[in-house]
């Protein structure tokens, strides 16, 4: 359940009232390589198979985050909505692995859809048992609500999922969406992400977007003050700006550094009022 924290960051940043690469394959052999090694099988669907855990194992590996149906077969309940579903979701690998040799390795024990993501190290399950309505449109919001990548763009459904991940701490890129760093910028901190993965998610917020104003204005910014870095952690329901300069990797590897040995608890918070006496 979500912790208690402030009401302008949940509504503005988070949000969690407000839920709304293609595949690539030679079509001559029903092949797909990854690291230029494994080939793995496509079923009669069209779907990636899986059928053994080595191929399991590197095709989970194989991008930031992918989803696995665990079925049975091609007839299992499911099936027919996780394939549509894929279809749609074009941005997220999808696969097939009816092997219980390789469900065994991940404590699946009846038909699941896991979705697998690096940006926290989390695998969300979706046991098909468990499931009283199964439609591709949930199977859709399933996948999006819980794609979190590297770094993650915040947006009204992205919300939901780094709301409800077990890493409550955020390293939070401001930037308006169309200036000239805004595409460095996110490459550069995406690329450092994973220096902190299952510690901090990198999240980027397009300060050009009027509805996310209310989180600019949680950490005392306006959007002509962007780029700006900052951390909120929500276990303390804390949050801090790094310092007006460069945004270079090592002042924010530092800073997400500083966070995690607790120096920046004797820091003044973003967005604090200096208090006058009355």
């Amino acid at each position: 359940s979500a912790r208690p924290c402030d009401v302008d960051y949940l509504q503005g940043y988070f949000n969690p009232n407000s839920v709304t690469t293609k595949r690539s394959f030679t079509a001559a052999t029903g092949c797909v390589f990854f690291t230029g090694i494994l080939c793995l099988l496509f079923s009669d669907s069209g779907l990636i198979k899986l059928n053994d855990l080595k191929a399991a194992k590197a095709f989970v590996d194989s991008a930031e985050v992918v989803i696995v149906g665990f079925l049975e077969s091609e007839e299992s309940r499911g099936f027919s909505e996780f394939l549509e579903a894929s279809k749609q979701v074009e941005s997220v690998p999808a696969a097939i692995c009816s092997v219980n040799e390789v469900w065994v390795d991940y404590s699946i024990s009846s038909d699941t859809i896991i979705l697998f993501r690096k940006a926290d190290n989390h695998q969300e399950n979706l046991v098909i048992s468990e499931a009283k309505k199964l439609e591709t449109d949930g199977l859709v919001n399933f996948i999006t609500i819980n794609e979190l990548r590297y770094i993650t763009e915040y947006n009204q459904v992205t919300a939901v999922g780094l709301f409800n991940s077990d890493v409550k701490t955020h390293l939070v890129l401001f930037a308006n969406r169309g200036s000239k760093d805004y595409t460095e910028l996110k490459e550069r901190l995406g690329a450092l992400a994973p220096e902190f993965t299952g510690k901090l998610l990198f999240v980027l917020i397009n300060g050009a977007v009027k509805s996310n104003f209310k989180s600019l204005n949680y950490f005392g910014l306006k959007s002509k003050d962007l780029p700006r870095v900052g951390i909120y952690d929500g276990d303390s329901d804390m949050k801090w700006l790094l310092p007006d300069g460069d945004i270079s990797t090592e002042r924010v590897r530092e800073f997400c550094q500083s966070f995690l040995k607790g120096e920046l608890k004797d820091m003044k918070q973003a967005g604090e009022e200096p208090k006058t006496e009355l």
